[in-house]
């Protein structure tokens, strides 16, 4: 029961409830004949659009101090919706606190009359206990107004919270904002690691066919060509980092830096270089293919050379990319071996391959085709 006594938010949401009896107590030394006159300002102070954004920011803090998201909206009025809403919660929040400031100054005097009743003393300024008999039984009272006003003070502080919730709330409007954003970001982060997965993951995949392939060869010859593999393909490799981790520092800018298929010579000559002769036929102006179906084609073709390396070895492997009639086509087959996964093709690269196709709304095919490991994409242009 006295947990709430020891949260902070308690004491904040009680301030929160005091704040509009300030102006109320200014205009009793002017006019204590007219309380009301102060509340005749609330409806068109609430249908200033900054004012929603003021109470958005003084409830997060005070109402809710202790909570990353507390949903309350600090955005200026947008909507005549949401300046009625904002006149209704300054109509709240007023009768609250004339409520709050009454009885959390009236009961904690109560409670001190009662002990001057208890003591001998009849005290005035309290009309229930002006015609009181002194007498020590009062004293067991004492606790009674302290009671009340611990129910009112948590009492009181939730209910604004619950209302607060429901009158300063996101729009519609802004829920379907905040929803938007947070999709992209979702979106963003599922691209990045999409980026850092065929990028090191190629890289990686190099260097260890390389350097396995130098420690069975042998000889000194191969072995310094395997080095300088790694050398370049581990430099290429940094460089797709540093992209990708650029989208990280600058929205927006490093995704025109990203590698497309104009770059895929880099790509095959690093597969080249790993022991695996490929074979690569290019059909069509390459030049002409939109940016974020270059980008992705070379993603899946990188992907594609990976798998390739990672479990088949240096084997064959023969690519065709093919521009024509307003469509993308890659294939990559190279041939079939007991390490390459299932014909599902459940890895989150081949997964990835299909992801990425689908977004662009294209399509995309993974799996066994007459003893070949087969990789095709068909990427739309428009």
């Amino acid at each position: 029961m006295l947990r709430p006594l020891r949260r902070g938010k308690t004491y904040t949401r009680l301030l929160h409830l005091w704040i509009p009896g300030l102006p109320f107590s200014v205009w009793m030394f002017i006019d204590p004949s007219k309380p009301w006159v102060p509340a005749l300002v609330l409806v068109p102070l609430g249908l200033v659009s900054s004012v929603r954004r003021g109470e958005g920011v003084q409830a997060a803090l005070l109402l809710t101090p202790d909570e990353r998201e507390p949903g309350f909206s600090q955005e200026p009025s947008a909507t005549w919706r949401d300046r009625r809403r904002t006149a209704w919660w300054l109509a709240v929040r007023v009768a609250l606190a004339v409520v709050a400031v009454c009885l959390t100054v009236w009961l904690p005097l109560l409670s001190y009359s009662l002990v001057e009743v208890a003591a001998g003393t009849v005290p005035g300024g309290v009309p229930v206990l002006e015609d009181a008999t002194p007498h020590w039984a009062y004293a067991l009272l004492v606790p009674l107004p302290l009671a009340v006003l611990y129910a009112v003070v948590v009492g009181l502080g939730e209910l604004v919270t619950v209302t607060a919730r429901r009158l300063l709330g996101p729009s519609p409007a802004e829920r379907l904002a905040v929803m938007e954003a947070r999709t992209e970001q979702l979106l963003e982060r599922t691209r990045i690691a999409r980026e850092l997965h065929d990028s090191i993951g190629h890289a990686l995949t190099v260097a260890v066919v390389q350097a396995g392939a130098a420690r069975a060869a042998g000889d000194p010859a191969f072995t310094d060509r395997a080095l300088h593999a790694i050398e370049e393909t581990g430099r290429a490799a940094l460089e797709d980092l540093e992209r990708v981790l650029g989208v990280l520092r600058e929205t927006g800018g490093p995704a025109g830096s990203r590698p497309g298929l104009v770059d895929a010579d880099r790509l095959l000559e690093s597969a080249r270089a790993s022991g695996a002769e490929v074979d690569a036929e290019v059909t069509g102006p390459l030049e002409t293919v939109p940016r974020p179906v270059s980008r992705e084609g070379y993603r899946i073709l990188q992907e594609s050379l990976t798998n390739a390396l990672r479990h088949a070895g240096t084997v064959p492997v023969r690519v065709r990319i093919d521009v024509a009639d307003g469509a993308l086509l890659l294939d990559v087959r190279n041939p079939l071996t007991e390490d390459v996964p299932g014909g599902g093709g459940r890895g989150s690269g081949l997964r990835g391959i299909r992801e990425r196709a689908a977004l662009l709304g294209g399509r995309a095919w993974t799996g066994p085709d007459e003893g070949h490991w087969r990789v095709r994409a068909e990427l739309p242009l428009g």
